[in-house]
């Protein structure tokens, strides 16, 4: 059993938390993070520091419990450091352009990629082949940096497509690696 939800979560200076009913908002120096937490879920602030509790005791519970504090830590980290993914382009010719909210991406298909951005995510290109994805909101990083993962998913032979960062593709032999 986790028990990440009995931890509770220091607030740091500059960040300011509001409680209202089940609506929790976190706000910092980078910005603002809503969400609602489920009616069984109880949140207490005290001083600087956030506890989760049950409402009610039970399994299903327990694991909102564990999730809930983790989605309320993260928005903590979010709004005073943000998050960031970094995404990278193999294979020869593949190359990644960024214009406002909109990156293109030239990855073997007959027309260029054309991927639009949330508005909470900044994106930036590095050496035509390194994508970097900045938010402050955890979730919705993750999800757009799968979404563009998706578009040319890494391949095992020779390893081409877009990758995250710390992914390791395990190679598989070709034809002449059969015998």
């Amino acid at each position: 059993m986790s028990r990440i939800g009995k931890q509770p979560i220091s607030v740091p200076a500059g960040v300011k938390v509001d409680l209202k009913g089940q609506q929790i908002t976190v706000t910092g120096t980078k910005g603002n993070l809503k969400r609602t937490i489920v009616d069984e879920i109880e949140v207490v602030l005290e001083d600087s520091v956030i506890k989760v509790n049950n409402r009610v005791e039970s399994t299903k519970v327990n694991a909102f419990r564990g999730l809930t504090r983790s989605l309320i830590n993260n928005m903590v980290i979010g709004v005073t450091d943000g998050f960031k993914r970094t995404l990278v382009i193999e294979g020869v010719g593949y190359r990644a352009n960024i214009n406002s909210s909109t990156l293109t991406l030239n990855v073997g298909y007959s027309n260029p990629v054309e991927f639009k951005l949330p508005k909470e995510v900044t994106a930036s290109v590095e050496g035509n082949t390194k994508i970097i994805l900045e938010s402050i909101d955890k979730e919705i990083l993750g999800l757009t940096a799968s979404r563009i993962r998706q578009i040319r998913k890494p391949e095992p032979y020779k390893g081409k497509g877009i990758r995250y960062e710390d992914e390791r593709i395990v190679r598989k032999a070709g034809k002449a690696g059969a015998k």
